[in-house]
C-alpha cells in the first residue's frame, strides 16, 4: 500500500501561538472560528457523563483551576472567555487525555543515521460509538479540532506541535535540531485516576505534573535529546506514560516508560541492536492485550520497510496500514529533527476497519 503523500485535504492547518501575548489572549484566533465544534463535543460529554454529574464535575474542576500552572490557568481562562464554555468544561477537556486515549510512536534511522520521529494519535476510547455510522463520536468530532501549532516568542517558532483547538498541552511536538517528541497512554492499576485523587488531597502541593502542561514546558526549556530525556525521566506525573524521544543523531531515540513517581524502564536505541523502537500501550516485555494488538502489525511493516525505505513515505504507509490505523485515530505526525520538517494529516479509518 502506497498512501503517501496523503490527499492536500488531509493536511492539517497550521496556526501560530503568539508566547509573547498575554495568556489569556493567545488562542483567541484560534478557538473563535471553531466554537461550534467545540460545543459538538461538549454536547457529547453531557451525553456521556451526563448532565447532573457534568454540572458537578464542572464546579470540581473550576476549582482546580487556581491549582494549576498559573501561565496555563490562564490560557484557559481566555479559552472559556472566548468560547463562553466554563471552565471546567474546558478544563475537562484538557486533561481528558490522561484517560482516554491509545496511540503508536516509532523513533527510527535510516541506513545513513537521519533520524525520524513519526506518531498516530488514537483518541476517543468508550468515548460515544455511534452505532449508525459505526464509528466514535468523539474521534469524529476531535477531527474537526485538529491543529498544527508553531509556538513563536519574539517571532520565532521555538517548536512545533500538532494538537486540538482549546487543548493547551502538547502531545506531539518537535524542536528543530533538538529532540522530536511524542507521549503514549500507560495503562497501569496505579494509574491517572490515582494520581490524580493524590494530587487533589494534596491540593496541587504534591509536586506531581500534569502531562500537557509538564511538555510544554519541556518543550519551552529543553536545548537537546540529552536534557529532555533527563527531564522526563526525574518529575513525579500525575499519570504514567510512554515519552517517545528522539534526537539529532544516529542512536539518539527512546522510550522512556514512566511509573508515576519514578522510571520503570528505558529503551534506548542506541543500546537496542535495533534500528527504531516502537511503542504503542503497553511495557515492551509484556505482550499487547489479544483485542489491541498493534505493536505485532506495525513491527511486521516496519521491517518491511526496511531501513533503506525509511523516510516519511515509509512511515505514513506503516501507520496507516490496519490496525494501526483504526477507527480512533485522529491524525498522523511526521518529523525530521534536522530538517525541521513536520507534517501532519487528519486520518479516518473508513470500513471495515478495526474500533481500536
Amino acid at each position: 500500500m502506497d498512501a503517501y503523500p496523503p490527499p492536500k485535504h488531509t493536511t492539517i492547518e497550521t496556526t501560530v501561538v503568539n508566547l509573547d501575548l498575554p495568556p489569556t489572549e493567545r488562542w483567541r484566533h484560534v478557538v473563535v472560528p471553531r466554537k461550534a465544534a467545540l460545543k459538538e463535543l461538549l454536547e457529547i460529554f453531557h451525553e456521556i457523563i451526563g448532565d447532573k454529574a457534568l454540572k458537578y464535575v464542572n464546579y470540581v474542576m473550576g476549582l482546580l483551576i487556581s491549582l494549576l500552572p498559573e501561565e496555563y490557568g490562564d490560557e484557559m481562562r481566555g479559552i472559556s472567555m472566548d468560547t463562553e464554555m466554563e471552565r471546567g468544561e474546558v478544563i475537562l477537556y484538557n486533561i481528558f487525555y490522561e484517560f482516554f486515549s491509545v496511540c503508536t510512536s516509532i523513533v527510527a534511522q535510516d541506513e545513513h543515521g537521519k533520524m525520524y520521529h513519526a506518531r498516530n494519535m488514537d483518541f476517543g476510547l468508550f468515548m460515544g460509538w455511534d452505532v449508525k455510522n459505526n464509528t466514535w463520536r468523539t474521534s469524529e468530532v476531535l477531527r474537526k479540532l485538529l491543529i498544527q501549532v508553531e509556538f513563536q516568542r519574539n517571532g520565532k517558532t521555538v517548536y512545533t506541535a500538532a494538537s486540538f483547538a482549546g487543548y493547551v498541552g502538547v502531545l506531539t511536538a518537535m524542536k528543530k535540531d533538538a529532540f522530536t517528541f511524542s507521549i503514549n497512554e500507560r495503562f497501569t492499576l496505579n494509574g491517572g485516576y490515582v494520581g490524580l485523587f493524590e494530587w487533589l488531597l494534596s491540593r496541587g502541593t504534591n509536586g506531581a505534573k500534569w502531562l500537557g502542561f509538564f511538555t510544554r514546558d519541556v518543550m519551552l526549556n529543553a536545548t537537546s535529546y540529552a536534557e529532555a530525556k533527563k527531564l522526563f525521566s526525574e518529575k513525579e506525573m500525575i499519570a504514567p506514560a510512554y515519552f517517545i524521544i528522539g534526537g539529532t543523531k544516529a542512536g539518539e531515540g527512546a522510550v522512556i516508560t514512566r511509573d508515576r513517581k519514578g522510571v520503570a524502564d528505558t529503551w534506548e536505541l542506541s543500546t537496542s541492536h535495533r534500528w527504531y523502537v516502537l511503542e504503542t500501550n503497553y511495557d515492551r516485555w509484556k505482550k499487547p492485550m489479544f483485542a489491541d494488538d498493534r505493536r505485532t502489525p506495525a513491527m511486521k511493516c516496519m521491517n518491511e520497510t526496511t531501513q533503506k525505505g525509511l523516510g516519511f513515505k515509509g512511515l505514513f504507509n506503516v501507520l496507516s496500514t490496519k490496525p494501526v490505523l483504526n477507527k480512533l485515530t485522529v491524525y498522523s505526525a511526521l518529523m525530521q529533527v534536522n530538517e525541521g520538517r513536520f507534517e501532519s494529516y487528519v486520518q479516518d479509518c473508513r470500513d471495515p476497519c478495526w474500533p481500536w
